[in-house]
């Protein structure tokens, strides 16, 4: 299972609606946060995601992306939380989020790492990995990309079972690649049997951004893509001057970049719950889009839709 809840989708100023920013991603049972505006553990306990996560991923350090990391630590603290925490950001990282940590009176009592990024940097993991990619703000921002490795290709057993290939530990191998000896000697490889590989996924965020270059190569043909849509094309130049997008541009990257779904957030308070324009926008460049809402959850299957 990959899939997001989206814990905070509105702009700077929250509404009795919206929530400021933040993002729950979910795969395959780990969970991971993309920033945590204020009050992000409220909505972690009121959406159902729980707190059983080890990273969180800052886009940058404004305030409607940051300040919420203070609560929730001191919740995990009163949770008696013992598990560590890995922090990544691009720079300044060690200063503005090690400084965040310390208001209050209270401190951290399990273990915090604070790891700075930059685009370029792909983070590691066994089945995937995080790429980091430049966004267009007005300070030092990074988005990131999600992308799992290709899967094994498909195994067809009555074809095994044909070439007369008994079913247990000789399937696993001829599945991950591996020619087999069969009990009669001969060998047999996964030609024929095993299909080609078949891609993974992608979910790309935004962050906060102008629409760029950074986000269409990250989001090359992204199963998701949630971009920011601060704006309505009457706001345009605003959106020019504070460093943000409309949902119009939000569109057009989606479509320059082949994406398979688009997801618009960070919604400026003067926009009502569902944004029928900035909805409006966005569907007369690009299908399928929807406006994200608090507590929204959106599953990302796999681009074969079987697994």
């Amino acid at each position: 299972m990959l899939g997001v809840t989206f814990l905070g989708t509105g702009a700077a100023c929250p509404t009795v609606d919206r929530n400021v920013s933040g993002l729950a991603l979910m795969r395959e049972g780990e969970m991971m946060l993309f920033d945590c505006g204020e009050g992000t553990q409220r909505q972690m306990m009121r959406y159902g995601v729980g707190f059983g996560f080890s990273e969180i991923f800052f886009s940058h350090y404004h305030s409607d992306h940051l300040l919420g990391v203070i609560g929730l630590f001191r919740t995990m603290g009163l949770l008696d939380r013992k598990e560590g925490v890995t922090l990544y950001g691009p720079k300044p990282a060690q200063r503005i989020i090690g400084q965040a940590l310390t208001v209050g009176i209270e401190r951290t009592k399990f273990p915090v790492e604070i790891v700075e990024v930059k685009p370029g940097d792909r983070l590691k993991r066994k089945e995937y990995e995080i790429a980091v990619f430049a966004t267009e703000h007005r300070v030092d921002t990074v988005g990131y990309a999600l992308i799992e490795k290709d899967r094994l290709g498909r195994f067809d057993p009555d074809v095994a079972k044909q070439v007369g290939i008994p079913e247990g530990p000789l399937w696993g191998k001829l599945h991950r690649g591996e020619a087999v000896t069969l009990p009669d000697g001969r060998t047999v490889g996964p030609e024929g049997i095993v299909g080609p590989p078949r891609p993974g996924r992608t979910v790309v965020y935004s962050g906060d951004t102008r629409p760029c270059d950074g986000v269409r190569q990250a989001a090359r043909g992204a199963d998701l893509l949630i971009h920011e849509a601060t704006f309505g094309d009457e706001e345009a130049g605003r959106a020019v001057e504070t460093g943000h997008s409309t949902a119009r541009e939000a569109a057009i990257v989606a479509r320059d970049a082949g994406v398979r779904r688009l997801v618009l957030t960070h919604i400026s308070a003067r926009y009502t719950r569902e944004a029928p324009e900035l909805l409006a926008e966005a569907t007369s460049v690009f299908s399928p889009v929807s406006v994200a809402r608090d507590g929204m959850a959106v599953d990302v299957p796999f681009p074969d839709k079987s697994g």
